[in-house]
Parts: C-alpha cells; structure tokens; sequence
C-alpha cells in the first residue's frame, strides 16, 4: 500500500501513534479497544478523502490478531480505497508495529471496513477509483466479490447454523469444573458525549467498537479468572447510528469455551431517554479470547455451562461458528499457493469456496507480467511463471454479444461439442443460480494408460459495474459421492476459467486462464512444440461455437 517507484495512491491516509501508558490495558500492551479507534479514524479520513463528504462505518471484516503491540513502540496504520461503488468504499487497512529501538517490525492485523457516503441534502454517487498498480488492480477487482459475500453473510450464517451439525458434549461434562454462563454476563451503559462522536454528530464507530471490546474482555476475565487476550473479531454490520446525547447499553456474555479459547458475543443497543421503552438495536458481534501463559502459550479453559433454553442455543451456535469462521479464515485469506489441490465440498463453506474459486481467477488476470508467447491468426498464447506455477491465457476477438458468450459457455454440458478435452460432462449438483459441480471425464493425456476425472466447482458471475467482465471461474473439489475410481486417474485443477469483455456491440474480448498443476507442466515439458497449436485449435473450436449457437439466446437473454 505504500508508495511505488514515487507512486502513491490518492486515498492513502497513515496514522503512526506512539503507545503511551494510558493507552494500555494491565499487561502493558495496546488496548484493542484503543487500536480500533485508530483504525477506525484511519480507515474513516480514507474514505472521506475519495468521498469528498462525511462517511460513515457500515462494517467491519474478520480481524485476525497476529501481534500484540506494547508501550513505547509504535503503530503504523495505512488505509486506502480499493473500491468504490454507488454509495458505498471498501477500505482496506493495514496495521504494523515498530520497535523503535531495534528497528524491528511486525504485522499486527489487516482489516476491511465498509463505509457509506452521506450528504444530508443530495443523494450521493460515488465516483470510480483508478487502480494502478498491480495490487491496486487485484484488490480493485476482488473488492466486487467480497461484497457480494457481504451482502449474502447475513442470510449464509443463519442457514449454515441452521443446517451445522455440531456434536456438543453438555451431557457429558464433568459439571463440578464447569462454570455457569451467567456468571460471565456483563451489562454496562455509556452516555455519548460530544468527545465519542465524529465530525458529523454521530457516535465514532471505533468509540463504539472499543466499548464492545471493554465489556467482552470483562466477561472472559469472569470465566478464566485471568487476563485474556483478544485474538479475533468476526464480521459484524452497523445497523443503525446514534448520537450525542444517546445511552448505550452493551451486553457481553461468554457463549462457548474451547480447550485454548472462548466466544464472547456482545449486543449493542441504544435509547434517547430513560423513559424509553423502546430500544435500537446497533449492532452485535462476536470477539474470540484465549488466555496465555508465561511463555505466551494458549492455556487450557474452564467449561462453561449454559443456561437451559436461549443459553444452549448460543452455546450450539458458537460451536457452529466456530468450524465455519475457521472454515472461512482458510479458504478466505488462505494464499493460492497454499491452497490444497482440490477442497472438500461442504454446506459449511461452499459460500467461501465459491468466493474463493471467483478471487482466485480475478487475481490470476490482474497479473501485470504475462508475457507474450505467440500468436496466430489474431489468437494469442500468453505465459506467466510465478514461484512453482506456469499460467497460461489465450485471448481473442468474437463477433458475438459479451451475454450471450458468457451464457453459451458457463454451460459446461456443452463443453464437448467444442473442446476435445472434455469428452463427458454431467451435472452433479446445481448448488445455485450462479454455482454448480460437474464430474467431467477427460481422454487420454500423452503417455497415459488411463484417462483422467475431474470434480469441478463452476462459478459464474455478471458484471458489478460497468468495465467489469463476465466470468466463469474453475477449481477443484471433492465430493464423497464420487471418490476416485480405478477406472480414471484422477486430475485436478486449481485455478482456471474464462472472462469476457464488453468491446463493443456484438464484439467481445473472451479470454481463457489456466494455472498449471504439477502433472500439466510435465505434459508442458514434453510437449512444447505442439502446445501452442493445440490451444489455437482448441480456442478457434470455441470461437466457432460460439458463432454457431449465438441464435440459441434469444430467450435467455431477456431474463438477464
């Protein structure tokens, strides 16, 4: 995020604070609390300054805690836009600490936050940010898809809960070294005073984020009878503002302790006068803790026992929570390279696979360095090697509408009339509009005795603006009802996929992107001469399907 052979993104705003005594929570480190505040504001003053108007927070990703930061170093903060919408940014946050003696520095958290644009007297439409850099572009690109899992998240978890089947142990627990759950419950109000809100009356979001986390951490402290440390904040939405003048009343309760760690969930909610009987419900979240020892080891935790009723259903909840946050946290922000082969496929996480299998295509195409290896006739074979993957693009010119190759080739049942590799295709689970399985089977390749199956996750998106492209991106999974087979050898791809561009009317820019698994690069290797003719065939079959079958459409079309 920063700068760049002199270049410097126009929405970047740094905030470095030195961590003063007061700052501090009793183990002399950084309050969380205090640390969100500075993010808040960080990531706030970037969207304002892209806005050119007031904003305001509308939520808050996962933030995982790498580091905690203690008294006399310093934190860095840089926060910038990396994508605007209607009314609506993400901002992208980094946070780093510093040791201003040993010049050592680490990585403390990064976040995503979203904010709103507001105007009292016009609506406001936002304009486009410029990506420029590579990682501009990828975050740029990205930023469509995490915001549509933003939108779905509300809705996701409450069908992953409940459709998670969690094997819980309330029966069988030892209950003389459990601790009751309401002996964690925490009730605090606060009066908003002109020193908690921004520049616009309303109550800072960090302010209010630092009060979840002071009210959280008492009521772990209940349960360990210890000094707990924040490692993990889930995604939570600001439902609504509040004001100068307003009291807010934080709940906290322990839902669930692990072995090494516990849920906190915390509810906020605001009235104007005591008299009120009615209150607004701001926002809830949920905050993990563990405990660490002298050698900064997770230490083993009390049992909690719920109470009968609304007690067991947290505590159930916070066990589901728990297998899809970690779910989310692998697939999500687990890097490429990292990535398995082929994931399991489960109801628990087939939001973040699909999330993941769209990202991963979108950064692949925002790669600045492909290199151009041939090209014949207006076809072209672009190459990229990266650590210890060959990546491959072809791209083309179709006289043919964006929608209409988009539709044509996002069925993956009529892959074999035009591709020579997919010999047989069937549909093994429609998951939804946009997502769906196939069990294709493949011929033999090169020196192989048997031919090759695959288990592909097929997701398709439409444009989120204008300028962006259709895609259909492609990955492995594995199901349980199908396992491999003596019959097949079993192949897989890890990233791979088409997207298509909008050039102008009945022209489209298609292009095709594969990352290349280990057992491709061998057939690579032995094959290099015949590659680039074999792709050109294979890319003008698709061409010509295309042309042949536009007139199918037309129907289609019209629901789109």
């Amino acid at each position: 995020m920063g700068d760049r052979g002199g270049y410097r993104n126009p929405t970047e705003v740094q905030m470095s604070q030195l961590v003063l005594p007061c700052h501090t929570n009793q183990r002399g480190e950084l309050s969380v609390g205090q640390l969100l505040k500075w993010i808040d504001t960080t990531a706030c003053l970037s969207a304002e300054r892209h806005a050119g108007c007031p904003c305001v927070t509308a939520s808050m990703d996962d933030i995982y805690f790498e580091h905690t930061i203690s008294v006399g170093q310093v934190v860095n903060i840089k926060a910038k836009v990396n994508r605007a919408f209607n009314s609506s940014m993400e901002v992208g946050i980094q946070v780093a600490s510093e040791d201003l003696c040993s010049e050592k520095q680490w990585t403390v958290c990064k976040a995503l936050a979203t904010f709103v644009a507001h105007r009292e007297l016009s609506k406001v439409k936002l304009k486009q940010t410029t990506p420029c850099t590579e990682e501009e572009k990828t975050e740029h690109s990205v930023a469509a898809e995490r915001r549509r899992m933003r939108l779905l998240y509300a809705d996701t978890m409450k069908d992953l809960l409940a459709n998670c089947v969690i094997q819980d142990d309330l029966e069988s627990r030892d209950c003389s070294c459990t601790v009751p759950a309401e002996k964690t419950r925490v009730e605090s109000v606060e009066l908003v005073l002109p020193p908690h809100a921004n520049h616009q009356g309303n109550t800072f979001g960090g302010q209010i984020m630092a009060w979840m986390e002071n009210v959280a951490t008492i009521a772990a402290s209940r349960l360990c009878r210890a000094h707990p440390t924040l490692k993990a904040i889930e995604m939570f939405h600001f439902r609504g503002p509040s004001q100068v003048g307003d009291r807010l009343v934080l709940k906290a309760i322990v839902n669930n302790a692990f072995k090494h760690s516990m849920e906190v969930g915390v509810c906020v909610e605001a009235y104007r006068q005591e008299a009120e009987s009615h209150r607004r419900h701001i926002n809830s979240a949920f905050m993990t803790f563990v405990v660490l020892d002298a050698d900064d080891q997770p230490r083993t935790l009390p049992w909690i026992r719920p109470q009968p009723g609304d007690g067991e259903r947290r505590y159930r909840e916070a066990s589901a929570r728990k297998k899809i946050r970690l779910d989310r946290k692998y697939i999500v922000s687990c890097k490429q390279a990292e990535m398995p082969l082929s994931v399991p496929w489960d109801p628990s996480n087939q939001v973040y696979l699909s999330y993941n299998n769209v990202s991963s295509l979108k950064m692949l195409v925002a790669k600045d360095n492909w290199v151009l290896s041939s090209e014949i006739n207006q076809v072209r074979l672009y190459t990229l090697e990266e650590d210890k993957f060959l990546s491959f693009h072809m791209e083309m010119l179709v006289h043919v509408d964006a929608t209409q190759a988009f539709l044509l080739l996002s069925d993956l049942l009529r892959r074999p009339e035009w591709d020579k590799h997919y010999r047989n295709v069937e549909l093994v689970q429609q998951v939804d509009e946009d997502d769906a399985i196939y069990h294709v089977i493949s011929p033999v390749l090169g020196g192989d005795a048997k031919p090759q199956d695959f288990v592909i996750l097929a997701s398709r998106r439409k444009p989120c603006d204008n300028g962006d492209p259709y895609i259909i991106a492609l990955r492995s999974v594995t199901l349980p009802t199908h396992p491999e087979t003596p019959a097949y050898r079993r192949g897989e791809t890890l990233c791979s996929g088409f997207c298509f561009w909008r050039e102008g009317d009945q022209l489209t820019k298609v292009s095709y992107y594969n990352q290349a698994t280990p057992g491709f690069l061998n057939y690579v290797t032995t094959n290099v001469a015949g590659l680039s003719s074999e792709f050109y065939t294979t890319f003008k079959a698709c061409e010509q399907f295309l042309l042949d079958n536009r007139s199918d459409l037309a129907p289609s079309l019209q629901t789109l």
